[in-house]
């Protein structure tokens, strides 16, 4: 894989050189490293440049970044795979739920690593699995992958970026990026199924999270030796004995929503892993925690332009509030 991008030097650009332009345009010090080593790999006018070199005003600055091996153990299989976006640097992918991310010691063949590794494979393309924003196995919704070194860095700063000044998006719900004050982040929002009616209507869930004691999987709400983690939330919609809620989180910790919805008393319906005792009210309609990534916005990682997708709630969970 080749892909080439050329960045126009303004006539009336400040004095600048290769390595602070673009560091400017959010590539990683170990981007450079690899480009540096790159035949080619970063190229004025017909000639290579080193790192330290000035940029002259009015010049065209080309980069070359060039991938040729696939991701070693990652096998490909033919799994369902629905792609929203795509283009020559990512791809916007709505998983399954049910379907994890990458492959572990009991999960090797049905992952979304997987997916990709076949739909990279007939397109005759390497593959380097690089998922900026990760999803439990049973959460389902829309998720960004990079298809290279240089998005998967741009990208996975702007995850680091965690605070999001929630309090300023909500509300409303509409343009949330719009919103956003800060471009640089990944902004996403979540949609949530829980039993009864949540009460205050929205507000803010200020909760540390560590390890649960004896487990390697669970987390707990742990004031002493926890993570900061916060959730704003706002109900949507209250029906048969359910409320929809919007959630918006500041901080990324594992299993985050699961925890702080049980933490005010309202479990996620059918997260049998915090709330085995929470099941539907009609067996068999959902068999998994309740919880759809439905809203991404973003910066794209080569062009600067915001982009926005959406998913809309999978039918399990879209029963329960019919």
């Amino acid at each position: 894989m080749t892909r080439i991008i050329t960045y126009a030097i303004p006539s009336d650009a400040s004095p600048l050189t290769v390595k602070g332009f673009l560091r400017s345009k959010g590539y990683s010090v170990q981007n450079l490293k690899i480009l540096k080593e790159t035949p080619d790999g970063i190229t004025a006018d017909g000639k290579a440049l080193h790192l330290n070199a000035p940029l002259t005003p009015g010049s065209s600055l080309t980069v070359r970044i060039t991938e040729e091996v696939s991701s070693e153990n990652i096998l490909p299989v033919e799994l369902p795979l629905n792609v929203v976006y795509e283009d020559d640097d990512l791809l916007v992918v709505n998983k399954p739920a049910g379907m994890p991310i990458h492959p572990s010691q009991n999960n090797r063949d049905n992952t979304l690593a997987n997916a990709l590794a076949y739909y990279f494979k007939v397109q005759g393309r390497p593959f380097v699995f690089r998922c900026v924003s990760r999803l439990d196995r049973d959460t389902s919704g829309l998720t960004v992958i990079a298809k290279h070194y240089v998005s998967a860095g741009i990208l996975g700063a702007a995850v680091a970026a965690k605070a999001i000044r929630a309090k300023e998006i909500f509300p409303p719900k509409e343009n949330l990026s719009s919103r956003d004050p800060d471009k640089t982040i990944i902004l996403r929002e979540y949609l949530a199924i829980v039993r009864g009616s949540v009460t205050p209507p929205s507000g803010i869930i200020t909760a540390p999270l560590g390890r649960k004691p004896g487990s390697i999987i669970e987390r707990c709400v742990d004031y002493e030796n926890g993570e900061s983690a916060i959730t704003h939330y706002r109900v949507l919609e209250e029906k048969n004995g359910y409320s929809l809620l919007s959630l918006i989180l500041e901080t990324g910790r594992t299993h985050q929503i699961r925890i702080h919805l049980k933490h005010i008393g309202h479990p996620l319906v059918g997260d049998y892993l915090y709330n085995p005792e929470a099941s539907p009210s009609r067996p068999g309609v959902i068999t998994r925690q309740a919880l759809h990534s439905h809203f991404l916005s973003f910066t794209h990682p080569m062009t600067g332009e915001r982009m926005e997708f959406t998913a809309p709630l999978p039918e399990d969970m879209a029963s329960l509030i019919r």
